[in-house]
Formats: C-alpha cells, structure tokens, sequence
C-alpha cells in the first residue's frame, strides 16, 4: 500500500508575490524557449527561474537553480508551513475536444518505494535523460519543485468527499494556466479529514498517470541520501480514477525521413496487416467507439486519408505474443511493434531520441505537419480509456511513450516538498 502523509509545505507568500498567476508554469517538460522566456518576464520569481534554470553567461544551470531557491527564501518570497496540510487542488478546463470540465484531487507527499502490485506502478516507459536532468536539479535545490501525478480507486469518491467542505471557503490562491485551465488550492489541515482521506488510500495503489521521471528520480535520490527523513516522501497530486473530470486525449504519431526504402516497408506492412478504407480529413482521429486496433493515416504522397483497421488480433498476438493480452490490445503498442520496429525498423533508442518520430497532441497540426512538409506521414490515435491504462498497469507492464495524454497538466508552483 502507498502510504500518503500531509505536506509541510515550502509555498510562494501571495503577500510578496502577488497572485499565482504570475509565478506557477506548467511543468518543465513541454515549455519551449519562447514560452519560458515569456514566463520569465511575468515575474522576476516565476517557477521557471529554478525548475527550468538557465545559468548567467553560460554557467551552471543548477547552481543558478540552487542560489535562486536559497536567496528566495532569506527574502521571504518561499515561506515553509509550521503545520502540515493537504492541499485540495480544482481544475476548470476545456479539454481539446472543447468540453468543459473540472477536474478534482489533492497535493500531498507520498512515501518514495519501489514499483510493485499494491503499492506505485508506472503506466509507460521512461527515457534516461530526463531523469538525470531532474536527479540534478534535485540535488541542487533539495526539493520536489513539479508534482508528480498519480490515479488511485476511490469509486465512492471517499477522498474527495472529506476535503469538499473545505473548498467551500476562499481558495488560499488561484492561477489560470497559458491554455485557460483556473486551477484553484485550498488548505486543508484538519487532522479528521486528512485522517479520512489517508484511511480511504490506505489500502489502495497507486498509478503514475504523468511525471514518471520525476518519480524514479526520487528513488534514485532517495537511497543517494539513505536513511530516513524527508527525502524518502515525493511531491503528488492524486486523482480518483473516477472522478468525472478526469479525462485522456490521444497523442498522434509524425514520421519523419522517409526513404524510399521504408516508404515501401511502411505500405506493404499496412497493405499485409490491415484493412484499409478511404475516409474524409475530418475523420481522421478514430473514435472511442470503433473496435478492434485502429488507426487514422494521412501521407504526404498521395495525401489520401485512410482509417487502418487491424485485419485480426492473432497478428499482434503473434508479434507481441511475449506480452499481456490487455497490452496486445493497444492500438499505441500494436503500431509501435509492427510498424515503429517493424516496417521501419526503429530501435527503443531511435523511439527514445526522437530519430524518425515525433509527436502531436492536435489532430489539426499533426494533419497540417504532413501537408506543410514538417512530417512525411502520420498515424492518428484515438484516446486510451483509464480501464486500458489500468489493465495493462495491472498486468506488470509500462505503455510506449506518449500512450496518454491527460489533460490538464499539473502546475509547478503551487507548493513545493522539501527534502531535509
């Protein structure tokens, strides 16, 4: 079992900051320079300056990291909570679908262990270089700066249901996100609730929905420092796997650097494996109620949209015939094994480095990046339900990359979890 304890929270002081707005970010992993440097300029004491460091005149990044975090607390900027507390976290966003939705869960710190059944399991694979950027910045500023957020069963929404009363107050401070998400905290440091909300986890798992590097480089710096104390707990926001805002969007599959050669490779693997039908451009991302293993496709060569569907299952139970059967049944894993590594014969370091690949998480651009030249095709995905991410979770195996999108992101800067 995960065990969960409240926060002594490192937090901005709104008296010297002003409003969140100006201060959170989203999380470091998808700011570009542009957006960072925008950022940057909202307030010389914006997230970024230590969870995106920049190092002066081409210095240390970590080092600027670790004396900007230091001197903001001497000037009072940081304050560390006397009292622990749970942070009960809302999130109004309109989804990309253009939904809107809210979203509920809760900051907390939870103990560092390692991935197991009944305890903290990952939903998808991981690359090196994250993760030794992150163990870096960690060491430098002693803290979880970004949470890590991670699904949990609560079909009664027990959790949720003891901090509800306590978001009936002003909330101790609000930030609206570059996509317009308002996220809203309130804290919560009456022990019955967090005693009711540590009772209804204390028997369930965890699963790492987005920052799985962030965890596994609080494994890592936490049997670096051994012993006990703070650093064997990690920042979290939690969400329960129903609460109704909870959402997943898909992420599309942009090729790149086809040869004639894979080009060929790529149709007869399509042409062998699947049953292909001519659609309208509007239909190229499937639907959630298609079955089977299908796709959307769209090339710059014929510029013919197509919806793929896998001719039968026994195909990707052959090819993936050492996997689960909920993980045969991904239309994320099917596509990387016969068409990634297959056709194209992409290894997991061309995945992981981006030889070949590339990503979108809007139909729209990922349609646009093969008619402007920036892909020479693309493979559209339909969502993965939360039931597929927590079957194939359950079965001890980790999804390819960018297998989920769940909207929205978690800011950086809401609060923070000191190590020591």
């Amino acid at each position: 079992m995960a065990e969960i304890q409240p926060l002594r929270t490192l937090r901005y002081e709104p008296r010297v900051v002003g409003s969140l707005d100006a201060v959170t970010a989203p999380p470091y992993d998808v700011i570009d320079e542009a957006e960072r440097a925008a950022l940057a300029q909202k307030s010389p004491f914006n997230v970024v300056e230590i969870d995106l460091p920049r190092g002066e005149n081409g210095g240390d990044p970590y080092a600027h990291a670790e004396h900007t975090f230091e001197a903001w607390q001497q000037q009072g900027v940081l304050v560390r909570e006397r009292e622990p507390a749970i942070w009960a976290l809302t999130q109004d966003y309109t989804g990309p679908d253009g939904k809107t939705r809210t979203r509920h869960g809760f900051l907390c710190r939870v103990r560092v262990e390692d991935y197991g059944p009944g305890r903290i399991r990952p939903h998808e694979r991981t690359h090196p270089g994250p993760k030794e950027d992150r163990l870096r910045l960690t060491r430098a500023t002693r803290a979880n700066l970004s949470p890590i957020f991670s699904l949990f069963e609560d079909s009664e929404q027990a959790a949720w249901h003891a901090l509800e009363p306590f978001t009936k107050d002003e909330p101790f401070g609000t930030a609206t996100d570059p996509d317009g998400t308002v996220n809203k905290i309130w804290r919560v440091s009456d022990q019955n609730a967090i005693e009711s909300v540590q009772q209804t986890l204390s028997d369930r798992e965890l699963l790492i929905a987005d920052g799985h590097h962030r965890y596994e480089t609080a494994r890592v710096y936490a049997e670096e420092v051994g012993g006990e104390g703070e650093h064997r707990y990690v920042l979290m926001f939690l969400c329960s796997l129903s609460d109704p805002g909870l959402t997943i969007f898909p992420t599309h599959r942009l090729l790149t650097d086809l040869t004639e050669e894979k080009r060929a490779a790529l149709q007869e693997t399509v042409e062998r494996d699947f049953d292909s039908t001519p659609i309208d451009a509007s239909e190229l991302e499937p639907g959630p109620g298609e079955t089977g293993i299908v796709l959307g496709y769209l090339d710059r060569f014929d510029n013919e949209p197509r919806r793929l569907h896998l001719k039968d299952q026994s195909i990707a139970d052959a090819t993936l015939r050492d996997k689960p059967e909920p993980y045969r049944r991904l239309d994320t894993a099917v596509l990387e094994a016969l068409v990634l590594k297959g056709a194209l014969g992409m290894t997991e370091d061309d995945i992981s480095h981006f030889n070949g690949l590339n990503y979108s998480k809007d139909t729209n651009d990922a349609r646009a990046a093969v008619t402007d030249g920036r892909a020479d095709a693309a493979f559209f995905m339909r969502a993965t339900p939360v039931e597929q991410v927590r079957e194939v979770a359950e079965a001890g195996e980790s999804m390819p990359p960018k297998s989920t999108f769940f909207f929205p992101k978690v800011p950086t800067g809401l609060v923070f979890n000191p190590l020591e």
